[in-house]
């Protein structure tokens, strides 16, 4: 369990305990209590870990050094790739499923430090200088003083993640019952053949309706929508190391070929590059949707988020 240098200080002055007591609990998993509007922890769950639908007081940002997390929430999935980061507002209940070794790294912000943050969750690019900020800012303590650098560095993190662009890594869920039951099957098993026929039949309607329904309930037509589920929740397995083919099969797609053009059109890279072990991930003129910072190769400090 990360400590902070403030805490360290007080336990070994026995003569100030009375005052400790008074403190705020300065531990990792009490990051979104700490003294300052912004705190910034660290993270290594544990292979292939479940951190269960909770909710935080506090905003966060949620960093993926490396691995990849799906994170659920009631609105739809995130799929966060290594060097992105998902942004979940206060209040919002929400699980994260690791892929793989993770290294996390979250930012909890106070309710009202920054007004224009977005109040709905989203994937951001992750440009070189937030990626430092961030990890600048895990190397602080939680009660880092005011008026000074410190303050100064996490005041520019969040300019940063003001300006950091969503990317098209989410799948959206309906609320309409029937329809969400049918996409969550798919979720559950991207494989199986989807069509808007067939799901028209089972829904009793007509595709025309579907296809209205479909579109008002996830901002997507129907093929848009199974083809960015079927990609995103690919990565994972990519991150597991199965092969492009395997991967390509089992998500509903023909052909390899066709798995990597639409891998390539959504991320700006291909599927073996992604998959490329401490690949720096580096694409000229990326498409909107795509964006990528080096893996992170640093030591790992353990602590608890989430």
């Amino acid at each position: 369990m990360l400590e902070t240098r403030g805490k360290i200080i007080s336990l070994r002055n026995n003569k100030n305990r009375r005052k400790m007591d008074n403190l705020p609990d300065l531990r990792p998993e009490q990051g979104e209590s700490t003294p300052r509007a912004v705190a910034a922890l660290a993270t290594d769950p544990a292979c292939d870990a479940l951190i269960p639908l909770h909710a935080h007081r506090r905003a966060q940002l949620i960093h993926a050094i490396s691995g990849v997390m799906i994170v659920r929430a009631a609105p739809g999935s995130w799929v966060v790739p290594p060097g992105r980061a998902v942004w979940v507002p206060a209040g919002i209940a929400h699980e994260i499923r690791t892929v793989g070794t993770v290294a996390m790294r979250t930012v909890f912000v106070e309710p009202g430090t920054r007004p224009g943050l977005a109040d709905e969750c989203r994937v951001l690019q992750i440009s070189p200088l937030l990626r430092e900020l961030i990890l600048r800012a895990v190397a602080l303590p939680l009660d880092y003083p005011l008026g000074g650098r410190e303050e100064r560095t996490m005041e520019l993190l969040l300019d940063e993640i003001e300006a950091a662009p969503a990317l098209s890594l989410h799948v959206p869920m309906p609320r309409h019952a029937g329809l969400a039951r049918l996409c969550g099957g798919l979720v559950g098993d991207p494989a199986q053949p989807a069509t808007l026929e067939g799901w028209a039949q089972q829904l009793h309607m007509n595709q025309r309706t579907l296809a209205r329904l479909f579109r008002r309930e996830t901002g997507m037509n129907f093929g848009a929508w199974c083809r960015q589920a079927r990609l995103l929740l690919s990565l994972p397995r990519l991150a597991a190391g199965a092969s492009i083919l395997e991967v390509a099969l089992e998500h509903g797609y023909d052909s390899p070929s066709a798995f990597a053009a639409m891998f390539r059109k959504t991320l700006g890279m291909p599927p073996s590059l992604y998959i490329r072990p401490q690949a720096t991930h580096f694409v000229s003129s990326p498409p909107p949707s795509a964006g990528a910072t080096p893996v992170d190769r640093q030591s790992r400090i353990h602590g608890v988020s989430g």
